[in-house]
Parts: C-alpha cells; structure tokens; sequence
C-alpha cells in the first residue's frame, strides 16, 4: 500500500521530537519489510528512506520513522521483500524490442507450425513486403519432419505460403537464421556462393540451398532486408526504434530490471540512447557495449566513452566481440568434434589476429573488452589473449568472458587466477539442459559445461543475465534455474553446479555492478548508493524451489522514482 502523509500538529510534534526537519525528510521511505541489503555489514534491514535519486538511511522501521516529513511517500511493503534494484548482465535491449514487433517462434513447436504462422502472416502482408520473425529452435520440437539437413528442415515449405515475400526468420540464439527462396533471391545467394569467413551457407547432398544460414552467412539476407528498410523516411525509422526503446524500457521495469548490459551495439545504437538520455527518456540505467571491427573501434573508440552519463543512466566503456557462436546451432567453437556432428567442430567467426587486435585498442584506450565464447576452443583461445595482456598491465581490467558454457576443466581456474569475470546466463543451463549431451557427449558435458559453482569456488567472479530475448527477460526464472538447476520433467542438470541462493542474489546486483564497474553506487543497498529497489511479492530467499517461479514484481523502483507497479 501506498501512503502519503499529510501534514498535522502531532506529525509535527514527532518530528521536532525525532530531530526530523522538513528539509531532511526523504521523499520516498519503505518500511516493514524484508530487505536483503547485499551489504555484509548491515545484511537486512526492514526500511529504507530515499531523498532524491539517493539512498539515505537503512534500518529498521523505527529508525526510519525518523525520515517521514510532511511531503514522504510512504510504502508499507507489509513484510515483502525488497532487495537492490536486479541488474540484467547480458542481454540485448533494442533486440527485446523487435522481439515483440516481429513473429514470435519461441512457443512453435513444430516446422510446420512455423510455416503456419508464416502463412498467416502472408495474408496481411503486402506482396514484396519482409516478414521476419525469432525464437524458432529444432531442438524444442516436438517432431522433426522428414528431408532434413543436418537436423534442419529445407525452404520449400516455407517458400510454397510465401512466395512473393521474402521471409528471413531467426534461430532463438541468434546465431543461425532461416531464409525464404523470395529471401535468398534478394540476398543475391545461390548454390555457387561461397560460405562466407566464419559463416556457413547450409545445402543438401545435390549441393542446393536449404535456407539455413548460420553465423556470418546470415549477413547475406540481414543486408538485402537493411537495403529494403532504405526506403523508410528518417522519421519512420526514428519512430521504429523508439518504438523498439518503449517495448523494451516496459519488459525491463515489469520484471524488476533497474540497469541493463547491453552486450553488443554499433555507434549509431550507441547515438540514439545519447538522445534519449539527453531528453530524459532513458528509466533504465543502460552500461553498453560497444560492437565493431578493430578498424572502426581504432579510429572512433575514444570519443564515444561515457561513464555516468544522464545522472547515470548510460555508460560506454567496453567492447564486445564474438570469437564463435551457439551450442545449439552447432556454431560454438570446440577443441574435439561435436558429438552429434563428427565433421564439424564448429566455427571462429572471426580471426583470432582480429581478437588479438580489438584486444590490444580496448587495453590502450582503458575499455573493457568483453567476448561471446561459448566453446572449449573459444574460451581457451580468449583466455590466452586475455592472459597476454593481463601479464604486462597494472590496470583494473574486468575483462570478461561472455556465457563462458563449455570450457576444458583445464581452463577453469584460469578465471580466477587471472581475475576475469565469467558471464554466465544461468537459465541457459536448464534451457539447453536436454540436448547439450548430443551437443558433447556425456564426458565433456560433466566436465565443462555450465561449471558455475566450479568456477565461483575457483575464485572467479560471476555475473549472471538471461540473454534476452534468446531467452525470456524474467529474472525470476533465470534466479529459480540458478538455484535449482531443475528441467521441466523434474530431473536437475548437474546439482553440483546450482550456486546457493545467496550467491544467486549476489550474481544479479553486486556482481553486476562489478561486472560493469557500478559497484560504489549500485548493486547494493547502502546509505549514499543510487535508491534503485526491486520489491518482489514473495522471499525468493527462503520459500520452497517449487514457489520461486510464482513470484512476481511489485515495484520497481529507479532513482527512488516508482517507475513500475503492479495492480493489486
């Protein structure tokens, strides 16, 4: 419940009792709650009282009481739990956006489900026009038809509903992607184009396309549909991407997000928050990474850092590369062939001299550089470069390594001794939980795979996100896959590996804040650090695992400003 209090001759008696001015009032107190500070030294606490964007006191109610003025919202939180404002480490912001003006595959479980929504989607769409659409994934099928391709159907079905519409539809991980014969036609593409580096153009034993692209041979199709989009006015396209913001802000402050990493822009992204920050239009604190050849980062890197920037809601000071791609796509990039997969070990997608290069800008302008590695190889290969600068650098580097999920028990301990952060998405492990071992094998999936625990006892710091929209934004079910490690038929993907709930909560505030170099203002709930505060309906901390996944978001609050509430 919310309470404002309005000024009385006996409110006024308590505050010349309590030593309370009106200039010291908060303007924003919560009291009678649980709140787990993150802060060793006060580790809960039952109010907190907020002046301007600014935590100012934390302790009991009572002690709080003494905050209260004439003009202090007041919210009675009636012993629910508050803890610091959840930071999203990894995932993609305007992307969470699109996700929801595009298809939406995520829930198709089938191909021909796929071609259905499609072919709906044909109906109202002008011919010539795009279709796109996200989230398919085959190994969450529940058949797989006949004629495949390396476990992928081929184009012609898709291509019977829409024949005068080029179609291009994303794998869930954003790594592979699924044309259209209208598609591959405006791309240019056929049977004698070559894979591109770090990219595969997928064809069946007559040597024809199937559709299937994956990594950088999706470039093909993504620049024919940006030619298509060169038709839009400054305006349209203006008006797209705020709209893309606006989605994106609302699937944030809904699930209790109050500061997002997101990993992996270009300059013109970066351009546009600038604008929304400078209008005040950015409520969820943005920490970016910067998404560009070395060329480019080398000739404009250093004049797009921004630390704090809109009263610290936008920061640019890292890089973001990828050395490989997805498990699932077959695209991470492993020591031994995959399993299932015995011809491939999957792909660099880009030169390791082009890492080293980035690696060597990033360090000299003081910017963090964070890369996607999700293989064996990719991770080893990242750690050697990393290891390489580490060694003649005095700097607080932070670097980190995105996702981190199948590393050669060799390379474990290696993030702690070197001090990088592993950047973990702990939702992923239950999500690819059901077909990592066909991926792997049964040896190298209990040895390598999703070692968060192995990693953290290690001495490496983790920092935890969802990935969105390759999965879904929601905190709470990436905090219950954390803990629990539990798949939907009940059974627990390697037990060992859940990080405790302490830990969990630890991985989405003070983790994340390090991960980004916050950690003095945010991450935690302390006298001086920024009032952002997610209240959650239920004490994720100690209710049953079968009771996390229920819970929901109350408030979200950014700035001690109330940014999101839900109807109760």
């Amino acid at each position: 419940m919310i309470i404002s209090l309005k000024y009385s001759s006996l409110l006024l008696c308590i505050f010349i009792l309590l030593g309370c001015s009106q200039d010291d009032a908060a303007d924003l107190v919560l009291i009678n709650g649980k709140i787990v500070t993150v802060n060793p030294s006060q580790p809960e606490a039952e109010a907190v009282a907020i002046k301007a964007d600014t935590l100012v006191a934390v302790g009991s109610s009572l002690e709080i009481d003494s905050y209260i003025g004439e003009d202090t919202q007041v919210i009675d939180l009636e012993g629910t739990l508050a803890v610091p404002g959840l930071i999203e480490g990894h995932g993609h912001f305007l992307a969470i956006g699109e996700a929801k003006m595009i298809l939406d595959l995520t829930n198709a479980k089938s191909w021909e489900a796929i071609v259905a929504i499609v072919d709906s989607a044909v109906t109202q769409t002008e011919p010539g026009e795009w279709i796109t659409g996200r989230g398919w994934h085959q190994e969450k099928w529940d058949s797989i038809p006949p004629g495949t391709v390396e476990g992928v159907p081929t184009h012609h079905s898709l291509s019977k509903v829409s024949p005068n519409n080029p179609v291009f539809l994303r794998h869930a991980s954003g790594h592979a992607a699924f044309a259209n014969e209208a598609a591959m036609n405006a791309a240019g593409i056929s049977p004698e184009t070559p894979n591109p580096p770090g990219g595969e153009l997928i064809r069946d034993l007559r040597g024809e396309l199937t559709g299937l692209m994956r990594e950088t041979a999706e470039d093909y199709v993504a620049s024919a549909l940006e030619r298509a989009r060169q038709n839009m006015s400054p305006s349209e396209l203006d008006a797209e991407l705020r709209m893309m913001a606006q989605h994106a802000f609302d699937e944030a402050l809904s699930h209790g997000i109050t500061s997002f990493h997101d990993a992996g822009v270009g300059f013109s992204t970066i351009d546009f928050y600038k604008q929304l920050a400078d209008e005040g239009n950015l409520p969820v604190r943005l920490y970016v990474m910067i998404r560009a050849t070395s060329d480019e980062l080398a000739h404009r890197l250093a004049s797009y850092r921004l630390i704090g920037y809109g009263n610290h809601h936008l920061t640019v000071r890292s890089v973001k590369r990828s050395i490989d791609g997805a498990l699932g796509s077959h695209g991470a990039w492993l020591l031994e062939p995959y399993s299932d997969m015995p011809s491939s070990k999957g792909l660099a997608t880009i030169a390791v001299d082009e890492l080293r290069a980035t690696a060597e800008i990033a360090f000299s302008n003081a910017f963090q550089l964070n890369v996607h590695a999700i293989g064996d190889q990719a991770n080893r290969v990242t750690l050697d470069i990393f290891q390489s600068i580490y060694q003649r650098s005095d700097q607080d580097l932070r670097w980190r390594i995105e996702h981190a999920q199948h590393l050669h028990p060799d390379d474990i301990p290696r993030f702690g001794n070197l001090g990088v952060i592993a950047s973990v998405q702990g939702i992923h492990a239950t999500s690819d939980a059901p077909w990592v071992y066909r991926r792997l094998g049964n040896i190298r999936a209990e040895t390598g795979a999703y070692r968060w625990q192995t990693l953290w006892q290690t001495g490496a710091l983790v920092n935890n996100g969802t990935d969105a929209p390759v999965e879904s934004i929601n905190p709470i079910a990436n905090f219950h896959a954390t803990v629990t490690r539990m798949l939907a038929d009940g059974s627990t993907f390697y037990p060992e590996e859940r990080l405790t709930r302490e830990q969990t909560l630890q991985s989405f505030t003070i983790n994340n804040a390090y991960a980004s170099f916050e950690e003095d203002i945010k991450g935690s709930l302390e006298p001086g650090k920024l009032a952002d505060i997610t209240v959650l309906s239920k004490d994720i901390m100690t209710i049953p695992d079968e009771e996390i996944q229920s819970t929901e978001v109350l408030y979200t609050i950014v700035g001690g400003k109330i940014l999101y509430q839900k109807d109760r």
